[in-house]
């Protein structure tokens, strides 16, 4: 039985990271200008392994400058937010705790607009600093107003809530009063999660913030075990809790706060993803991170396809559609834990 249960895993793992692989594929391939996978695979070997396929130069560019890196990144900001997810869940012991929900993904986006827009840190900070900044300090607000009231789990997702709103507010009142209406527009449509502008420099940020992320989550995977059985549990197994803590919590604040400056606030997916991988995979960590990582980057490359799609001549928002299959799904949870305390 326990080999049948690796080969299942092992299998698993092979059709995840399979299906990611088509779903980058169809991600290139799809788009106002539909390319064969044929000549998406040649020029993929013309510009990393020096192959001479004869291709058109607006198709190799539109596929190596365009779309790879959009794929890239979509890949990149699914699995960091899921991963995000899976840590603040256990953190919390809480199912509906994310990095949107807990107001993290709206302080980044309040800092990333105040370096836009106002200018803040005249040129020494950057867009990923002031999003940081932004995700530091709405996690702090949420710490006080939840140690303020109470400190239980629950009551930290309602602080959550309330610094979600107050750092909304804090963009719409920075957009209103200090933008133009050029600047407006953009960042309007950026806040709502947009792939259009994304290039390779944000795949060299993107990528090796989601890889050093999922390898940080896989060294606390025992650790965020013990942690789901609550502090006590985890100091009686050994765990330094206040370090891998502040560890983790960092963690999470740095990949957010790295995708919402390269794509903007995207809700829904480090809620969502975690619990379907729990479902592939149960409930341990090491399982559950690579799990959550992989099937995170799928829905977002979906989402980014879907976006395309969806409306013809037009590319939807990819805030919009994660939202979109996001919040049935929250609500779903919302709906078994109900019925779960119920019984």
């Amino acid at each position: 039985m326990h080999r049948g249960r690796r080969g299942m895993q092992a299998s698993l793992a092979v059709l995840l990271i399979a299906t990611l692989v088509i779903c980058i594929a169809m991600a290139i391939s799809i788009g106002e200008m539909t390319i064969p996978l044929t000549t998406t695979f040649k020029v993929i070997a013309n510009r990393m392994f020096g192959m001479g396929f004869e291709l058109s130069d607006i198709q190799e560019g539109i596929i190596w400058n365009y779309r790879l890196s959009r794929a890239l990144v979509a890949a990149s900001c699914g699995a960091a937010l899921a991963l995000s997810g899976v840590i603040l869940q256990a953190l919390l012991r809480n199912p509906l705790a994310e990095p949107y929900v807990l107001g993290i993904s709206a302080g980044a986006s309040t800092g990333a607009v105040a370096v836009m827009i106002l200018g803040l840190g005249h040129g020494v900070l950057t867009l990923s600093s002031g999003a940081f900044a932004g995700a530091v300090g709405a996690f702090a607000l949420v710490s006080i107003l939840a140690v303020g009231s109470g400190g239980s789990h629950d009551r930290i997702i309602l602080a959550g809530v309330a610094g979600s709103q107050l750092f909304n507010a804090l963009t719409s009142y920075i957009v209103t009063t200090s933008a133009n209406a050029e600047q407006a527009c953009g960042v309007m449509f950026w806040l709502l999660g947009s792939l259009g502008g994304v290039r390779w420099p944000d795949v060299y940020m993107a990528a090796p913030v989601a890889i050093g992320g999922f390898l940080a989550c896989m060294l606390h995977a025992r650790a965020l075990d013990a942690l789901t059985f609550g502090t006590g549990a985890a100091v009686a197994l050994g765990v330094p809790v206040a370090r891998v803590r502040i560890v983790l919590l960092g963690l999470t604040s740095i990949m957010t706060a790295t995708m919402v400056s390269i794509v903007g606030s995207i809700g829904f997916v480090g809620l969502v993803i975690p619990h379907a991988a729990r479902f592939l995979v149960g409930p341990r960590h090491l399982r559950l991170i690579p799990a959550s990582a992989i099937s995170g980057a799928i829905f977002m490359v979906l989402a980014d396809i879907m976006s395309r799609i969806i409306v013809p001549q037009q590319i939807l928002p990819i805030g919009v559609v994660t939202a979109l299959f996001g919040a049935p799904a929250f609500a779903f949870i919302l709906y078994r834990a109900r019925v779960g305390r119920a019984v």
